[in-house]
């Protein structure tokens, strides 16, 4: 294991969770997976991810995760190698791993909810690797992740109203009537993407 690849070991001083809930029995909501990856009772049955919403447990929180992971780092002395550059290569690096899970997987449904256990494994591992260094990437920034999501929530409600938005992948710029307020500044993020001609968020 090197500087930055300490999901696993993270895992293993995550905080325990509230006793009866789905976390701290090692199985999530609907379609859930058990610590090592396993499907949990009847979740990996076919049709039974459609039969209810997923839901995310409670615990840990973003907060949770960003502490594990401050302080996983500090008792390795790795902070030195967690500048907010490396965090991000390494970020993309994880993003590239968790594609490659699904490079010449076909679309049709049921989709990964119906991968062998190994497979659903590894997603498991690299999904959290993924978001992992996006809290702490985050964290290094000085980034409030949970009240930044809330402010760009609100941004794309206005960017996309229902009523114009709905079924249409266009960008808020190319919705009719002007779906934009005049006075709702476009950020570098909004000019980064003006080339895709899609929506984006």
């Amino acid at each position: 294991m090197n500087a930055c690849d300490w999901s696993g070991a993270l895992e293993a001083g995550a905080p325990s969770l509230a006793p009866g809930s789905s976390a701290s029995q090692g199985c999530g909501a609907v379609g859930g997976m058990s610590a090592r990856g396993e499907t949990c009772g009847d979740a990996g049955r076919e049709g039974t991810a459609a039969a209810a919403p997923f839901s995310f447990s409670s615990e840990p929180t973003l907060e949770d995760i960003r502490r594990l992971h401050a302080e996983f780092a500090a008792e390795r002395d790795w902070d030195q190698f967690h500048q907010p550059r490396n965090l991000l290569l390494a970020l993309v690096g994880e993003v590239g791993e968790l594609a490659e899970l699904f490079q010449w997987k076909p679309d049709e449904e049921p989709g990964p909810q119906a991968w062998p256990p190994r497979e659903r494994a590894a997603l498991q591992e690299e999904l959290s690797d993924v978001l992992i260094y996006l809290v702490a990437l985050a964290a290094r920034c000085r980034v409030d992740l949970p009240r930044a999501v809330l402010s760009k929530m609100d941004t794309n409600r206005r960017r996309y109203p229902a009523h114009l938005s709905r079924g249409s992948a266009r960008k808020y710029t190319d919705l009719p009537h002007g779906a934009t307020s005049e006075n709702q500044a476009v950020g570098p993020a909004d000019l980064a993407c003006e080339s895709t001609g899609q929506a984006s968020t």
